[in-house]
């Protein structure tokens, strides 16, 4: 075992474990302490401690504090194989939450003991929001560490040619996965691809001294015929020997975490993937959602819509509003509106700009340095301004504040069977392509974020759109489409 030490940074996830574990135990703290020194400080508490600040009640709330940290390592919000990409994190943050306070409601109601409503309405929300932005800035301090190739697992791809070059090309198109690919390992030991994006570093008799040589701590098995379950469980103990991790990635492409479930049956771990629904309940939740949202939001930009409003009257003729006709849930059609951004005959000269671009067959209308934009309109358009009156739409019914872009029926005409799988739910103001890239994304690029969002929807998938969206916007680029 000694031949075969780790590298010195083989331990970062529990490193960073560590991280996250005292920042979770100092947030929960201080909100906890805090609302206790707070709330026996107020006058109406007088009325329930007569006697003054009651020492028995900022226990009580030690109690509480102690719960919720015990609750976060019971849901495992700190595993080492969910931290720091995806929204399964998140998610167990808010289930560990919102079950330690149920949990002291529970012993609360059996041991017949008062407890303060102001509690439940403040440390609850107040709480998970901090840890969840803590979370996050974790995230992106990951982020930049990764970035410099520290904390990050130095992986070796084993497997079929082809596979490999799926997989390869999968990890390095998704920011912040976690892992540096050093190279792979085919049954012949020629190169994947012709791109040379992956080094084949040998073939299957070379697959230990290749792990020996580069340092791997991970290894990425895509699947070969020439790997039969003998060789494989050789392989699995000459890894453990050397403290490699071993990954499987079966052929299953953008699907997220949540619909996995691995079900061990004969000794065989087989994997069961749910489908997504977004009916009853769900559906329901999610109009409550947009209407909730649109309304806030339109009252909040109140006064922005009224700026523009008469900035883009003042600036050029023609109406200060723009409907075009667009393609929503299940094909129908509806008047998408829009602060108007170009000149006003704009439409007519849509086609011969395609045309001579060359990108007039492709599903995607976006004319590259567009002549028909007004200045105002590359202002507003600039800052997603434009997008504003959309939550009229959304109001409506006819949007949704998260979901793929409405595109135009000729472009829908384009569609094969695959993108038409965009039209099953409502179309959004934002999506998973609008915060990876906005406008400079290919097609198939965009319309594979499109088909990951409509394959693994979720509400917390949602809420963290909007957050990213918000910085998404904040940076300088076109518009989303």
């Amino acid at each position: 075992r000694s031949a075969h030490r780790a590298p010195a940074d083989r331990r970062w996830p529990r490193r960073y474990a560590q991280r996250l574990f005292f920042s979770d135990v100092f947030i929960v703290l201080v909100v906890c302490l805090t609302f206790g020194v707070i709330l026996t400080a107020q006058r109406f508490v007088a009325s329930l401690w007569p006697n003054g600040p009651d020492v028995g009640y900022m226990t009580f709330m030690l109690a509480v504090a102690l719960i919720w940290i015990a609750c976060l390592d019971a849901f495992d919000t700190r595993d080492e194989r969910y931290v720091g990409h995806g929204v399964l994190e998140y998610r167990r943050i808010v289930a560990a939450s919102v079950g330690a306070f149920s949990l002291i409601i529970a012993v609360g109601f059996f041991m017949r003991t008062e407890m303060s409503r102001p509690m439940f309405i403040t440390v609850l929300p107040a709480g998970l929001a901090l840890l969840l932005f803590s979370r996050w800035l974790w995230r992106q301090w990951l982020r930049r560490q990764q970035a410099d190739h520290r904390y990050v697992n130095r992986a070796l791809i084993v497997g079929e040619r082809s596979k490999v070059d799926h997989t390869a090309r999968a990890i390095a198109r998704t920011h912040g996965t976690g892992f540096d690919l050093i190279g792979a390992v085919t049954p012949s030991g020629r190169a994947v691809s012709d791109s040379g994006q992956l080094q084949v570093l040998g073939d299957f008799s070379r697959l230990i001294s290749v792990m020996d040589e580069h340092r791997i701590d991970t290894l990425i098995l895509v699947g070969s015929d020439d790997l039969n379950p003998r060789t494989m469980r050789s392989l699995g103990w000459q890894l453990a020997d050397r403290d490699v991790q071993l990954v499987v990635a079966p052929a299953l492409t953008d699907i997220a975490g949540p619909r996995v479930h691995s079900r061990p049956v004969a000794g065989l771990p087989l994997i069961h993937v749910t489908y997504p629904t977004l009916e009853g309940g769900r559906r329901v939740a999610k109009r409550t959602f947009d209407i909730i949202g649109s309304a806030l939001l339109i009252t909040l930009f109140s006064g922005a819509l009224l700026a523009v409003a008469i900035a883009v009257k003042l600036s050029s003729p023609g109406p200060v509003l723009y409907r075009q006709e667009r393609v929503g849930r299940r094909g129908k059609r509806f008047g998408m509106l829009k602060f108007r951004s170009m000149v006003q005959d704009a439409d007519d000269q849509l086609a011969s700009l395609l045309d001579a671009q060359g990108t007039s067959d492709q599903p995607l209308f976006k004319v590259t340095n567009d002549p028909r934009i007004t200045p105002v309109g590359k202002f507003i358009r600039k800052y997603s301004l434009d997008e504003l009156p959309q939550l009229l739409n959304v109001m409506r019914g006819q949007m949704s504040l998260v979901g793929p872009r409405p595109q135009r029926p000729a472009e829908v005409a384009l569609y094969d069977d695959e993108a038409h799988r965009r039209l099953l739910v409502k179309p959004g103001m934002s999506g998973l392509w609008q915060v990876n890239g906005r406008s400079a994304l290919s097609w198939e690029d965009a319309l594979r974020f499109d088909l990951y969002y409509i394959e693994n929807w979720s509400f917390t998938q949602d809420l963290l759109i909007l957050f990213r969206t918000i910085k998404a916007v904040a940076q300088p680029g076109s518009s989303a489409h």
